[in-house]
């Protein structure tokens, strides 16, 4: 991996029925080539994973235990 790392923990928004896109979609907007966006969810948010793939990211899912996802997003 290469330079930024961008970390962002929606459980909380969603816990407290926050809805969170628009504050992921603002936080990646800067991201370049190869940098990262290492997202924690409460779910597996497969919805998203088109809507950063067609923004030009690619993903890997980690299911760290039943209410927690961990998901890195790359930069291509």
């Amino acid at each position: 991996m290469e330079g930024t790392i961008l970390e962002m923990d929606v459980r909380e928004d969603i816990k407290n029925k926050q809805e969170p896109f628009q504050k992921i979609m603002a936080a990646i907007v800067g991201l370049k080539s190869k940098e990262v966006f290492l997202l924690h969810a409460p779910f597996e948010p497969v919805p998203l994973y088109g809507v950063l793939t067609a923004q030009g990211f690619e993903h890997t899912a980690e299911k760290v235990a039943e209410d927690y996802w961990k998901i890195t997003f790359i930069k291509k």
